[in-house]
């Protein structure tokens, strides 16, 4: 037996479908444990079960697999791929599910285990309080700019801007808006602080996280974001791979023996990506052979370039350190010693 689940907002589309492709039930489900769970207690033992990668995927997996039922999380740009149609309903998408999981067609998503998923949550609620922390700084500004007030200091934000943004003379409706924008950024900062101790408490825990900490720029939040995304190292069979689900390779057109390279891809993880070329800059101050990297890439192809070339070497070996277990060391660069023949270099 063979479900296709097609899962939206509010509701949920099934398809039950036999081994010869014969559709034997389609079903539309609220999306209530009362009725999810329902219909799922009444399928046999051995169906198996496809469910497309949504917004909401996980509750529908998580109820899934309580119920001991073989379950495979579909690939949604992939699956686009294979089984594009000029016609799409719901009743269209969850047979079409079905179909690919019978005939062994359905391209499978990644599915971490349950700890890493919630760490992965953890670590993307920060990332929403950084961001609305940067929101609220540019309201701030704004409201300094309507009157035309320039704050006596370069950093706004530090202890004697916030000074000077408490005690600013201003007309009563900025004042108001003002005030209440530095208590957000004042509560946002003391949960960003409590979640910072939960997060270094799990990366002390954690022999990996330690490990990825070797490495210069690669802090506590770093080295979680990039384990978290990573996921087990053991599905990756190498270092390219790697780099190519983290969407920091370039893209490939070939056609009649012409072979031309594009902008990067960006498939895969994109936090993944963020992180690194976040963290690129530190690598290249603290590892002279990142440092080297960057510049012999940057006077040929500019900076940005250069950013995702040191990333990728990042990423390459984070990958070699996680297979053998060995910390980060920075290698003197080499150079060619004035005089030498072709080829041979010294360490500097």
């Amino acid at each position: 037996m063979y479900v296709g689940i097609d899962c939206h907002k509010r509701f949920a589309v099934a398809t039950k479908m036999d081994a010869r492709g014969e559709v034997l039930e389609q079903v539309r489900l609220a999306n209530t444990e009362e009725d999810l769970g329902t219909y799922l207690c009444a399928l046999p033992p051995e169906t198996a079960v496809a469910v497309e990668a949504t917004g909401n995927w996980s509750r529908f997996y998580e109820m899934i697999e309580e119920r001991d039922l073989a379950v495979t999380l579909a690939h949604p740009y992939k699956t686009r791929a294979i089984a594009a149609a000029r016609i799409k309903t719901d009743k269209i998408d969850s047979t079409m599910l079905a179909h690919l999981l019978r005939t062994n067609l359905l391209p499978a998503a990644y599915i971490p285990p349950r700890s890493v998923r919630d760490l992965r949550e953890l670590l993307r609620y920060r990332a929403s309080l950084v961001s609305l922390r940067t929101q609220i700084k540019n309201k701030v500004q704004a409201i300094l700019s309507k009157p035309g007030t320039v704050p006596p200091v370069k950093h706004v934000f530090g202890k004697k801007g916030t000074r000077f943004l408490e005690q600013v003379p201003l007309r009563s409706c900025y004042r108001t808006a003002l005030d209440g924008y530095l208590t957000l950024l004042q509560t946002l900062q003391t949960e960003r602080d409590r979640l910072g101790e939960v997060l270094a408490t799990q990366a002390q825990a954690d022999s990996q996280a330690r490990l990825l900490q070797t490495i210069p720029g690669i802090g506590t939040y770093s080295a979680l974001r990039i384990l978290s995304e990573i996921g087990e190292i053991d599905r990756f069979p190498d270092a390219r791979r790697l780099c190519s689900y983290a969407g920091l390779v370039p893209s490939v057109h070939a056609s009649g023996g012409t072979t031309r390279r594009g902008p990067l891809t960006k498939q895969g993880s994109k936090w993944l990506r963020w992180i690194l070329i976040e963290t690129s800059l530190h690598a290249v101050n603290g590892a002279p052979q990142f440092r080297s990297l960057y510049w012999r890439v940057q006077r040929k192809h500019g900076a940005n370039t250069a950013r995702v070339a040191v990333a990728r070497a990042v990423l390459k070996t984070i990958y070699a350190m996680l297979r053998t277990d060995k910390p980060f060391e920075a290698r003197p660069r080499r150079v060619r010693i004035t005089g030498q023949r072709p080829g041979v270099i010294a360490a500097a």
